[in-house]
């Protein structure tokens, strides 16, 4: 079956990722077409990447790094849940990005994010990221903004169009990662 982690994109003490990847987790454990799982960047405990050599040419990195490439190999796709500090991507799944390669590749993204301007900033630079690691980031997108999908800018309360809106992204991510499917098990081959 379809495997897709839900990666809460940002470490900081008092970050609201844990309860908008809670949500997203929520509502995708009521479909049966597929897997789902939470990865917390923040129990990875990931340095700040510094490895001599890139993964891209065979570089591993320290033990943090080894099991963080051994739980992104695992997922047929993902679904981003991703802050926007001063309307940029997070540090943190930056760096978490950059310790991965080839499992990045042939597999589906969605993006999930959140701000004062809904995490647009955030999102634009992920999927650019994402075209070039070969992630096919699914066009469906959630924007969760401070002011009205959370109660006193902490209190997570999405609507019920935010809802549905995150049931298209969910079908959209397991339907491309099936699809894809072929084409990892043949790169698979290819390596083996």
């Amino acid at each position: 079956m379809t495997k897709i982690g839900i990666i809460i994109g940002s470490t900081r003490p008092g970050r609201l990722g844990p309860k908008v990847a809670g949500w997203v987790h929520d509502v995708a454990a009521q479909r049966a077409d597929a897997v789902f799982e939470l990865v917390d960047l923040a129990d990875f405990r990931l340095p700040l990447f510094d490895q001599a050599v890139a993964p891209a040419m065979g570089g591993t990195g320290g033990p943090e790094a080894q099991a963080w490439v051994r739980t992104i190999d695992t997922f047929d796709g993902f679904v981003f849940v991703t802050p926007e500090y001063n309307q940029q991507l997070p540090g943190a799944i930056k760096n978490a990005i950059d310790f991965v390669y080839g499992g990045w590749a042939n597999k589906a993204a969605g993006i999930v994010s959140y701000g004062v301007a809904g995490g647009s900033g955030a999102a634009a630079q992920l999927r650019q990221m994402c075209g070039l690691l070969g992630l096919a980031d699914v066009p469906t997108q959630v924007s969760l903004h401070l002011t009205s999908d959370f109660e006193g800018f902490t209190v997570f309360a999405p609507s019920e169009s935010r809802t549905r809106l995150l049931g298209e992204l969910l079908d959209c991510v397991v339907a491309w990662s099936a699809a894809l499917e072929p084409v990892r098990s043949a790169r698979a081959a290819s390596i083996a």
